[in-house]
């Protein structure tokens, strides 16, 4: 046998190894039981993978973001073979690893019930303890048609190979190259229990999976698509231990009780009801109160940074979005248009900028005016597909905090440092502190534009946020075609990222809306425009907070800041006379005077998250005084009224938590 020279990367250290012919990765990194596949030339590949005379290899450890992804996958199959050998009538549609975990789609006569998904995740431990061996076949076309006869969804996956998308998963199915199945062999008999389509790698058996649950069914659309038939998706997850399973298990746990719209729902803050339609919110006095509170501070801080209010109407003819050419770009995004005035398509606007800009142009402007800060809570309405609607996070209608900034290239850096400020400064006023930053540069297939201004622009805005001191990452590629932008990330309270702010550079408005300024020497100039949403929209940062909060938010966003909970109804008229001083100095406070016993009261009050319970009783009202009970169950006893009212003022003013 010949030798073969391969290179080991582990980390920045290179090892060079001499191995004979027909060596594969599995004994490269024999020992390693942490490896579960390797990565060739940035290709990834199974540990059955003979190296070839040169190659750098590199294992990958299944506690990397490939290495979660191929136990996933490989999880998605041990399922699909679960259910097939359980439902037999039972056809194969996609299941590719997903962020935490996988899924499966199906076509079967009935929905999964609960029992079939215990049955299913029981008859997976049966196949995980078989310790099947994943084994790559390479085939034909024509072969995979002929094997697969009996298999539909996969006959059309066929079809696709050199266009498979990765957006409804097709892509780990079949990609540009060979066409793969994979086969689940028996480790004791060497005979075949399963196969699947599928472009791989795998784990090199199923006894490589170490701790995974099932965890629901849906329904979707074969593809994503509402044109074709409806499938059953089984989802699930695995990880690399049980410990690291039973962790994300109890974060999903914490995640579901803060779910926004469970707590939008038991707090009487706002519903979605089915008589106006998916995707369409309605705010209830409550929650009416804090998005009202979240725009009159973000309003007064923006009235202080220079930025001027207008407003638009929520429709306009369809040559409007011609001109900003939106119904080129996003016309599926976009509801259906109405014809109006003798056959004139209108469209409810589903972005504010082309509006901002014909204020800019409703005038000749100067140089001296820039720069220009336009700021409206606009509502937009956007068609999302049903299966995409997320309560208050992905939403038909909603109110954006939108500001567009007209400047001069020489302002451009200084207003562009300006906002970002601005923007992480008025998000941390709101409770949130841990933030990264993503830099999305240029795609070469598509932008509009010189490599020059969009080399200078991103190139500011990298200066600009570097300046922050906050971690930068990059998207390359990542950039709408018309320029590039900062996205701000941010943490909430259990550790999940949510994108907030954008800021976006925009080289292409300005020259379709034909946008000009009168330099100082005269000359018409373009400006140049960024795009500013702040919240992202204000229904979504309502949930962002609700869900950051559990709930419990700080006393200047509570619908309710203090209520009132007598001891006995001898105490409910000083309790009253509280409530109205209070009210004078602009506090929202309430008395509960039902007739339910003071320990109900209580009660209610925690499950309403009221920040300051204010407790009376003969002694507090002899001494003009009341008690704090404060949300945690602790105590502070007979402190003056008018005490009590500058201290909730004060915790209110300094938008404190309690």
């Amino acid at each position: 046998m010949s030798d073969v020279r391969v290179i080991i990367q582990r980390d920045s250290e290179r090892e060079e190894r001499v191995v004979t012919t027909g060596t594969t990765a599995a004994e490269l990194f024999a020992g390693e039981r942490s490896v579960i596949a390797a990565r060739v030339a940035g290709e990834l590949k199974d540990l059955s993978y003979q190296v070839q005379d040169g190659e750098t290899v590199e294992g990958v450890e299944i506690s990397s973001e490939d290495g979660l992804n191929i136990l996933r996958h490989s999880t998605a199959h041990v399922m699909a073979q679960a259910v097939q050998e359980l439902f037999p009538e039972a056809k194969l549609g996609i299941g590719p690893p997903v962020r935490d975990g996988f899924y499966y789609d199906f076509d079967v006569e009935k929905p999964f019930t609960p029992e079939d998904l215990k049955a299913i995740e029981k008859k997976m431990q049966e196949i995980q303890k078989r310790g099947q061996r994943f084994a790559r076949r390479v085939v034909t076309d024509e072969a995979a048609r002929e094997e697969l006869a009996d298999e539909p969804y996969k006959l059309e996956l066929i079809g696709l190979k050199g266009s498979a998308s990765h957006d409804d998963g097709a892509d780990v199915e079949v990609g540009a190259g060979e066409l793969t199945i994979y086969d689940n062999i028996d480790a004791k008999t060497g005979e075949l229990c399963w196969k699947d389509l599928c472009r791989g790698p795998h784990l090199p058996t199923t006894r490589n999976i170490p701790a995974f649950k099932l965890m629901r069914n849906a329904a979707a659309y074969w593809r994503g698509s509402e044109k074709n038939p409806m499938l059953q998706r089984i989802y699930g997850t695995a990880w690399p231990s049980k410990e690291e399973l039973k962790a994300h298990l109890e974060f999903l746990a914490e995640a579901e009780k803060r779910d926004h719209r469970k707590l939008g729902s038991e707090l009487d803050l706002f519903s979605i009801p089915e008589q106006i339609g998916s995707g369409l919110a309605v705010f209830h006095p409550k929650g009416g109160v804090i998005r009202r509170v979240m725009e009159d501070y973000s309003r007064r801080r923006h009235e202080e940074e220079g930025y001027e209010f207008v407003y638009t109407p929520h429709a306009t003819k369809g040559k409007l979005f011609e001109t900003s050419g939106h119904l080129d770009w996003y016309a599926d995004g976009m509801y259906p248009p109405m014809q109006l005035d003798e056959g004139v398509d209108y469209y409810l606007k589903p972005m504010n900028c082309p509006m901002h800009n014909l204020i800019f142009d409703a005038r000749g402007r100067s140089y001296r005016e820039l720069p220009l800060r336009l700021f409206e809570f606009g509502t937009v309405y956007r068609y999302e597909k049903s299966g995409v609607v997320h309560g208050l996070t992905r939403a038909r209608g909603f109110t954006q905090d939108d500001a567009h900034i007209y400047c001069t290239r020489e302002q451009m850096s200084e207003e562009l440092d300006k906002t970002l400020t601005f923007v992480l400064n008025l998000l941390r006023d709101y409770g949130l502190t841990d933030f990264y930053l993503e830099l999305s540069t240029k795609d070469p297939e598509k932008f509009v534009g010189s490599d020059e201004a969009w080399e200078e622009a991103t190139e500011t805005l990298r200066q600009v946020a570097e300046k922050q001191g906050l971690p930068l990452v990059p998207d390359p590629g990542g950039a709408a075609f018309y320029g590039p932008k900062i996205s701000v990330q941010t943490k909430d309270a259990i550790g999940r990222t949510w994108q907030m702010s954008t800021i976006q550079l925009d080289f292409n408005l300005p020259e379709r809306f034909d946008l000009e300024y009168t330099a100082a020497d005269g000359t018409k100039t373009r400006p140049v425009m960024i795009h500013r949403a702040l919240f992202g929209s204000i229904e979504r940062f309502f949930a962002v907070l609700l869900e950051h909060y559990a709930g419990a938010f700080p006393a200047w966003l509570a619908p309710v800041q203090a209520i009132g909970i007598p001891i006995g109804d001898a105490h409910v008229d000083h309790l009253e006379k509280f409530a109205d001083a209070a009210r004078k100095q602009g506090l929202r406070v309430e008395v509960d005077s039902s007739s339910d016993r003071m320990q109900k009261k209580i009660r209610n009050a925690q499950k309403q998250k009221v920040p300051f319970m204010v407790i009376a009783g003969d002694e507090d009202m002899a001494n003009g005084a009341v008690s704090f009970r404060y949300r945690d169950g602790s105590q502070e006893n007979g402190i003056p009224v008018d005490e009590a009212i500058a201290k909730i003022a004060k915790v209110v003013e300094e938008r404190a938590q309690v």
